[in-house]
Order: C-alpha cells, then structure tokens, then sequence
C-alpha cells in the first residue's frame, strides 16, 4: 500500500516486489476513499459511461466527460497515482491521441491509459515522447464491444495468445509503465507476466498477474445494472443506500403535521 507520493516509476518498480490494488474512481468522495485507504492507483475509467451516466457502454463515452470527472479526482489530491482512460476515437492518430492526452493531463491526470496493441504503438510513442505516462490495455478491450458483438475471453486461441504476447512486448518497448490485462485466460496472462519488465494489472484474469484493478462500485456492491462473475463485492452499498432512503422515507411519513 502506497506511504507518500506514488509515480510511474513507483507502480513499475513494484514488479516482483508488491503486488500492484487498483480501483476506478470517478469524483472527489470516491478518490478520497479509496485514497485513504492506501491504493497505490486509481483510474478514472470510462467505465463511468456505464456506472455514473447511465450509457450501454463506454464507448458512448467523450474526452469532455472524461475531462468533467478528472478534475473531480484531481481536486482529492491523493497520494495515488492518478490515471485517466483515453475514451473511444479519441485516439485514432497520434495526434489526436496526444492532444487529447494533453486535455487530461491538463484536467489533472497523471497517466493515460490506451486500449489496443501494436495497432496504436504510434500513439502511445507520440503521447510517451511528450512526457506523459501511459497504461497499456489488452485482452477484451470494451471500447472495441461493437465491433466483436460483445464480451469475449482472449487466449483460448493460440494466435489470441501470440498477439497477446506480441502485443505487451511492443507496448513495453513503447514506453508503457504497466499493463491492463482483461478477461485473458489465467494461463495466458501468467505467460504474459513473466514475459514482460512491466507490471500487469489484470481483471477477470486470474491472480497470477502483477496485480488487479476493479470498478470501485462492482467491489462495493453499488454498480446500477449488473456485477460481472469475475468480482466477489465486499459491500452491498445498493442494498444500504435502498434502506436508508426508505427508513427516512418512512420517518416523513410518520411525523404528524
């Protein structure tokens, strides 16, 4: 767990030393508390399109409400490193992946993450060269859902596997300082892991990787549609928030006039 100022090069030296907790957050309270309780990363994920703005998926997701919910998590200042998901079509060319960057970075991010491979390795060199850090993302990537008509597990395939493996080399040799795997079959993810200098955060993929990250609202019970198989919540915060509304509910309608 994170004791001061947490960087880059904090998150990559934690490879083979201290397994890497990372949750989303995406506004002040949230950033704080997760803060305060020593998570070395937080994302601000586009997840938010489906847990905070009520869209199917993420991909409905702009650099303006990433921007929005930034500066939110920015204002908690937290000893966390503090990442933002570059959202979908931001980054088709390295200019628009740099200058988008730069709007986060602006906003108060400390880190960018990108979703794809040796496809987007010139964006990330672009946004690398500029000085701002990146967070590689492969395996099922959600901004891709059109696209592959849904959810798919990556790896069970053995060309899934060499592109995997493929995949975090180059991003690596990019420049990037750790590496989403998600929903990557155990296997493969542990032979990405040890194929690579760079920590891997995974999520649905075993716990063989550097570390793992989760959507803060799925870990806590809160999420408004559904919470995927692969998380076990530690809170039922929907059920909590229901009650207490209708106890205060309850009590207005009790109080005579």
């Amino acid at each position: 767990m994170s004791a001061g100022k947490v960087f880059p090069e904090t998150i990559r030296k934690m490879k083979g030393q201290e397994r890497v907790p990372a949750l989303t957050a995406y506004d002040y309270p949230l950033t704080r508390y997760i803060d305060a309780a020593g998570v070395p990363l937080i994302l601000v994920g586009d997840s938010l399109g489906m847990v905070m703005l009520g869209y199917p998926d993420t991909t409905y997701v702009t650099v303006e409400d990433m921007e929005h919910h930034v500066r939110a998590a920015a204002r908690a200042r937290p000893n966390a490193l503090l990442a933002a998901d570059l959202p979908y079509r931001s980054y088709d060319t390295p200019e628009s992946a740099l200058s988008n960057a730069r709007r986060l970075r602006t906003a108060g991010a400390e880190a960018v993450k990108a979703e794809g491979g040796q496809a987007i390795l010139p964006q990330v060199e672009a946004i690398v060269e500029a000085g701002i850090p990146v967070i590689g993302h492969l395996g099922m990537l959600p901004q891709s859902i059109r696209e592959e008509g849904g959810y798919h597990i990556k790896g069970r395939r053995q060309p899934e596997r060499q592109a995997l493996l493929e995949d975090a080399r180059a991003l690596q040799g990019a420049g990037a300082f750790c590496l989403v795997l998600e929903l990557v079959t155990p296997a493969v993810a542990a032979e990405v892991t040890k194929a690579i200098s760079i920590p891997t955060i995974g999520i649905g993929s075993g716990w063989d990787c550097d570390g793992q990250i989760l959507v803060s609202t799925d870990l806590l019970g809160y999420s408004p549609n559904f919470i995927p198989r692969h998380v076990q919540p530690k809170a039922h915060l929907s059920d909590i928030v229901t009650d207490a509304v209708k106890a205060w509910a309850k009590e207005v309608a009790c109080i005579s006039r």
